[in-house]
């Protein structure tokens, strides 16, 4: 039996989980105030601080670091990798310390483990880091030279339920093709062929369907004369694409029970929003089931939204039935998703890559 850590860190909380193989021991939220947080000039300069608190909650349940077998963190914002769990290495660590391709709350996970992993001599791992990239070329080609389409998306959930699809299908994930739909506060849409995401919208910087919060792919002339009219800074056009666009800006609210709840009262305003945006979802299935020439063994729906059986997965559904059959499988267990993938590499089901390996490939 193997045990395993799992630290998931957000802006103001740290997720852990302790599992026993793929049973969950234990799990705990250590949440932090504006005051201790503000005591740091950068983000990535928590992670001392942080591993603190998660000695803390350890000591509470009668655990030391080294009764562990592995401990795997967040992936967060490194260079573009192939899927997989990697080994946490100086050069990640490095990268992340300096915020080299973005600084986010998930870089603190490899820097953590990376530490406690040294200081205790268990293995480091991270798991499909949202900067998977297993993108063909054809896919990256955006219309212009100046522009490159990226892979950015919910990798570590859609790779989990891919792999729960093809379980579901008797089959192995690499023998597969799948539409994998993560639903939640972004939504990314994956082509999934034979194991590798071939082609998927950029879930974070504007690309796909407008979300509860997002603005989505946007009319760019329109756009365009919007940031040119004078009326308005960087940050709020900024904010307008990500964090007040989507649900927000027409409804007022990103929370969709809220807006179902509005739906049943009768009000047709929130349903055709909402519907709008399963409309654009639609319209992205079918996109990637161009790309994967129509050769879908299903379509998989996930993330909080797939929750939303009345109105959001009904609706799909009634759109995109006919490229293949649905399944669904509701929200994110990112905790556990984490541990499944250090689960393989301990069992000897899949070999760990080596971060400065991949990106020597990519040189």
């Amino acid at each position: 039996m193997y045990k395993i850590l799992v630290i998931n860190p957000g802006s103001t909380s740290t997720k852990l989980a302790i599992f026993n193989d793929e049973k969950l021991i234990s799990s705990e939220t250590i949440r932090y105030s504006a005051e201790e947080l503000s005591k740091f000039e950068r983000l990535i300069d928590q992670y001392e601080f942080r591993i603190k608190t998660i000695e803390e909650f350890l000591s509470k349940l009668g655990y030391h670091y080294e009764d562990f077998d592995a401990v795997v963190g967040r992936g967060g914002l490194v260079r573009p990798i192939p899927s997989g769990t990697y080994e946490v290495d100086e050069l990640m660590v490095e990268e992340l310390k300096q915020s080299k391709y973005g600084e986010h709350a998930s870089n603190l996970g490899a820097v953590i483990a990376y530490e406690i992993s040294k200081k205790y001599n268990i293995p480091a791992y991270i798991v499909d880091p949202v900067v998977v990239d297993e993108m063909q070329k054809v896919a990256k080609i955006s219309g212009h030279p100046l522009f490159e389409r990226k892979s950015i998306f919910h990798a570590l959930n859609q790779k989990a339920v891919a792999r729960k699809a093809a379980e579901r299908l008797g089959k192995k994930y690499e023998e597969i093709n799948l539409i994998v739909v993560h639903m939640g506060g972004g939504i990314s849409i994956g082509a999934h062929r034979n194991g590798k995401v071939i082609d998927v919208n950029n879930a974070l910087d504007g690309d796909g369907p407008f979300t509860p919060e997002r603005s989505g792919t946007l009319p760019l002339t329109q756009l365009v004369e919007m940031c040119f009219s004078g009326k308005y800074d960087y940050n709020f056009i900024r904010k307008r694409i990500k964090g007040n666009g989507g649900l927000v800006a027409y409804l007022g609210t990103n929370n969709a029970m809220e807006i179902q709840q509005r739906i049943n009262q009768g009000d047709k305003e929130a349903e055709l929003i909402y519907k709008a945006m399963g409309y654009q979802i639609a319209k992205w299935i079918g996109k990637m089931a161009a790309a994967l020439k129509s050769e879908v063994d299903a379509i998989v729906l996930t993330g909080g939204l797939a929750y939303d059986e009345k109105y959001m997965v009904r609706w799909l559904k009634e759109y995109v039935s006919f490229i293949a059959p649905v399944l669904v499988f509701p929200g994110g267990d990112e905790e556990k998703a984490l541990a499944m993938g250090a689960l393989r590499v301990l069992r000897g089901i899949e070999k760990a890559k080596i971060y400065k390996e991949e990106v020597q490939k990519s040189v």
